[in-house]
């Protein structure tokens, strides 16, 4: 199974202002919905409540602490491990966020997909320093500020690395 985390981040790896991203931009939700539909999604129970819904076309897996959580239309978990297990036998699961997931979920995670907005923005929550690990560019694309996207940005795909 392939474990891919995906995020979009302001310069600095800014993920979060206050529960929420500090941003709107339609062409990286878009970007989102393409690449995780139909896989299951793993998310912190604080994703999930800035989200406020489960997202269709999408096994919604959320992580809490909290062993007595019902979420309708979700399968709820206490573990990052209790919640891969649920979907094994999948092609590819996202990881969605927050940050203690990412942080969790870095080490095993083959592929990164990346939404890199070209702004500095006040955050209180970073993507964790992925550089220590061993990746390879698959693909970059880059767009340019327009009427419905307010900042410049790049799709960035990347998958980690392993010696022989």
């Amino acid at each position: 199974m392939i474990v891919s985390m995906i995020v979009a981040m302001a310069e600095d790896r800014v993920i979060g202002l206050n529960g929420s991203m500090p941003w709107h931009l339609p062409a990286d939700f878009a970007y989102f919905k393409k690449s995780t539909m139909g896989c299951p999604i793993i998310m912190g129970r604080k994703t999930f409540d800035s989200i406020g819904k489960r997202l269709p076309g999408r096994r919604n897996i959320v992580l809490t602490r909290s062993s007595d959580l019902v979420i309708a239309g979700c399968d709820v978990v206490t573990s990052l491990d209790e919640a891969l297990a649920l979907v094994d036998k999948e092609h590819e699961v996202f990881i969605i966020g927050g940050q203690q997931l990412y942080e969790q979920a870095l080490p095993i995670a083959n592929r990164l997909y990346l939404t890199h907005i070209q702004t500095k923005l006040e955050g209180d929550t970073c993507f964790p320093d992925y550089s220590n690990y061993p990746w390879k560019q698959i693909r970059h694309e880059v767009f340019s500020s327009d009427e419905k996207n307010m900042y410049s940005y790049s799709f960035e795909l990347l998958e980690k690395t392993f010696s022989s």
